[in-house]
């Protein structure tokens, strides 16, 4: 283009040299002539010089011109930034450096592409144009959220500035840059969220700088200790009511170790003394310089109200607000330590259960919570009572020994215990046995004393309603105890316990009529254990149940084996304890015994205590009906020897009375024979056979054939027989029997 003008020119020149001229036409002729032979010459002498430097000058800005577009394009690159020119009467968009995006030959009413920016942010962009526009701002600048090819939403900012106008101010022509801010919006958002955390944080917060001094601190600072925030500012770091040498160990300490924390008493905004945690972290930049110190003050009065009401929790009974087992060791072991002389009494209170399941265990509770009161009143300033838990108490004495001062306290708490409780229209008398134990005598850890005291207090229940001090006999016997225990543990998983069988003989015909199961404990190390043993103690931990349904089992099962032989056909006695008999599934459980050995209920009788009836007779009576509807036959074990009441024992579904041996032992007195004939008479005329258990001596069955005793078992006749030995007896009996038959015959 420039080169065609410098031609235009060129030939311009030499029209207007030919043109002009004053002389004639003839000389115009020759000088033409003359000029038209030396204006080639002229042409390039003159002109080719001026055409070659301008085409020079041309290449050269040419060149310029791409460096620059070139370094202007690699600069745009590097910035990141995609530039814009918009031209608004057309509506054109250029775009360079275009990354986002946009549709390259789209146009918009305003940069960029309105259809890529996001729907929420298109109305703040159109008013910010607008607005430039209008001339009220300098620049146009907006943040928004715009697409990508990827259909990815990106943060930006667009800046521009309309850079022509027509002759009405008009905007014509706008240029600008949008810059990718997504990474510095995230950022900004996590420092918003960051700061909204630190205001809303209740702890009070302090940010000082590397040399303690206060630079910033959040609300909670103000509403924790009062005042206003230029009051805090620039102000070094200080605890009130500490001294500066406190202080500056604070400083020292944080940068050895990076941080500090301890609790402190600070005064709050009302001037109250509270607990405060301080917590102080130091902050490093990039350089790894210390450039700030951040402070937490941790108000620590709720958490100091918490663990107060859970230490009460974890160390206060909830029903009598005494101490609990848990504390008890804690300072029994706290009194060891202190090697001081201190007496341990512990004591619980005798068939508390029944009241528990008489009257409810809300009515139990009170009745605990009263009885607490009570003995509390009784203790001196250094003694500590404590509730061990259900029923049981312990009263530790500190700094005595004195027996004198012991068993007066121990006298005194049973008469307390004793001293009847009037609740809920009931007048409750309850009694207790209290265990006694010195330290460091009888033990040197809680756990050992507190397991001797309670071996006393076994001992002491054996009295009734008394106190006894601990010494090394109950120890072994108490050790002996536990060993039997485990025997039956072990002895029920090993099947140690067999069935023995005391054959019941007809008095005044001498024949087999029956026979009672007896448990015994053969054990492979300790041999036979004699029931007067282990079976007290069963009855104790409840091991009783699962040994009588052991004996319950063997017995059904024999007895099934001898009728299907051909041996028996009688019934076999099988003791139930009293815990048995309280079972709420008894008869189910004897159903199921007898269904799975298929013996028919007729063959079983099932002896019942006179003490385990009596216990509540209402309730025995129906247990005895259930059973008696299911055609097994009842028999009440060691009449006469409990607290008997004519008026239940003629209510009693029973089938037979068995006479105790104690009183067939006294039958040599008078006034024993006469026992033996008045119960023999009260079971006639209730229509019950009887039998005497315990005979020995031929001059007992004379008394007992005169007073009508019809069936004896004892020792006189044969003692308890293994399953052998019984079968045995059996067959024997089946012989002489057959063999009576031949002589009858």
């Amino acid at each position: 283009m420039i080169i065609k003008k410098i031609i235009l020119k060129t030939l311009l020149f030499i029209i207007f040299i030919l043109s002009y001229s004053p002389q004639s036409y003839a000389e115009q002729s020759l000088d033409q002539q003359t000029l038209m032979v030396y204006l080639p010459s002229a042409f390039v002498a003159l002109v080719l010089p001026y055409l070659l430097f301008t085409i020079y000058r041309l290449r050269r800005s040419r060149k310029q011109l791409r460096l620059s577009e070139h370094r202007l394009k690699s600069t745009v690159e590097g910035s990141g930034d995609t530039l814009w020119d918009w031209n608004i009467k057309s509506g054109s968009v250029l775009r360079i450096n275009d990354k986002y995006m946009m549709d390259k030959n789209a146009t918009s009413d305003f940069p960029p592409n309105k259809t890529l920016i996001h729907p929420n942010d298109v109305a703040n962009v159109a008013l910010l144009l607008k607005q430039h526009f209008a001339e009220q701002s300098a620049f146009f600048e907006a943040s928004y959220r715009i697409k990508d090819s990827l259909d990815r939403w990106h943060w930006v900012l667009d800046r521009g500035k309309i850079i022509e106008k027509d002759g009405n101010l008009n905007p014509l022509r706008m240029t600008g840059t949008v810059r990718d801010i997504t990474q510095l919006k995230s950022t900004e958002a996590r420092l918003n969220l960051f700061a909204k955390c630190v205001e809303s944080l209740t702890d009070a917060l302090a940010i000082y700088d590397k040399d303690f001094n206060l630079v910033d601190l959040n609300p909670s600072f103000l509403s924790q200790f009062g005042g206003n925030r230029d009051n805090y500012l620039n102000k070094p770091f200080t605890l009130h009511g500490y001294e500066q040498s406190y202080i500056d160990e604070i400083k020292n300490t944080v940068k050895q170790t990076d941080h500090w924390q301890q609790e402190v008493k600070l005064r709050n905004s009302e001037r109250k003394l509270l607990p405060i945690e301080i917590s102080i972290d130091e902050i490093k930049n990039e350089q790894n310089q210390i450039c700030n110190y951040v402070i937490v003050y941790s108000d620590l009065t709720e958490r100091k109200k918490a663990e107060s009401q859970l230490h009460n929790l974890s160390n206060r009974d909830r029903t009598t607000g005494l101490p609990n087992r848990n504390l008890f060791f804690t300072n029994l072991k706290k009194l060891a330590r202190q090697n001081e002389h201190h007496a341990l009494l512990v004591f619980d209170l005798d068939d508390f259960k029944k009241i528990n399941d008489s009257l409810g265990h809300q009515l139990g509770d009170s009745l605990l919570a009263k009885l607490a009161m009570r003995l509390n009143k009784l203790t001196r300033e250094k003694d500590v009572f404590y509730r061990l838990g259900g029923d049981e108490f312990a009263l530790v004495m500190s700094g005595t020994n004195d027996i004198h001062t012991i068993t007066r306290m121990a006298k005194q708490f049973l008469a307390a215990i004793a001293t009847p409780f009037k609740m809920a229209g009931h007048e409750l008398v309850i009694t207790s046995s209290v265990g006694i134990v010195l330290f460091p005598e009888d033990g040197n850890t809680p756990e050992l004393l507190l397991k001797n005291a309670d071996t006393a207090m076994y001992h002491a229940k054996k009295k009734g309603n008394s106190y006894l001090f601990f010494n090394d006999t109950m120890n072994r016997q108490a050790v002996k105890r536990l060993q039997i225990e485990n025997l039956m543990r072990f002895g029920l998983k090993e099947d140690h316990f067999e069935v023995y069988y005391q054959p019941k003989m007809n008095i005044r015909t001498g024949k087999f009529t029956g026979m009672e199961a007896l448990v015994r404990f053969i054990t492979p190390k300790k041999g036979i254990i004699s029931p007067g043993v282990f079976i007290p103690i069963a009855e104790e931990t409840g091991q009783i149940i699962e040994i009588g349904e052991v004996v319950l089992n063997k017995s059904c099962r024999d007895v099934k084996e001898w009728l299907d032989a051909g041996l028996f056909n009688g019934r076999v006695a099988v003791n139930l304890s009293a815990k048995q008999f309280s079972l709420p599934d008894l008869t189910t459980r004897i159903d199921v015994i007898l269904q799975k050995n298929e013996l028919p209920s007729y063959f079983l009788e099932l002896e019942i205590t006179e003490g385990t009836v009596m216990d509540d007779p209402q309730d025995a009576i129906s247990i005895m009906r259930s059973l008696s509807a299911r055609g097994i036959h009842l028999a009440m074990d060691d009449f006469g020897t409990g607290y008997s009441s004519l008026a239940y024992l003629k209510q009693f579904p029973l089938n037979t009375l068995k006479v105790d041996k104690a009183f067939i032992d006294d039958m040599k007195t008078e006034r024993g024979r006469n026992m033996v004939d008045s119960i023999v008479t009260i079971a006639h005329n209730l229509d019950l056979h009887v039998v005497a258990e315990g005979v020995e001596q031929a001059d007992q069955i004379t008394i007992l054939k005169e007073l009508n005793c019809e069936t004896m078992q004892g020792y006189y006749y044969s003692k308890p027989l293994s399953k052998a030995e019984f079968t045995v007896f059996l067959e024997k009996q089946q012989s002489e029997s057959a063999l009576s038959l031949v002589h009858q015959a």
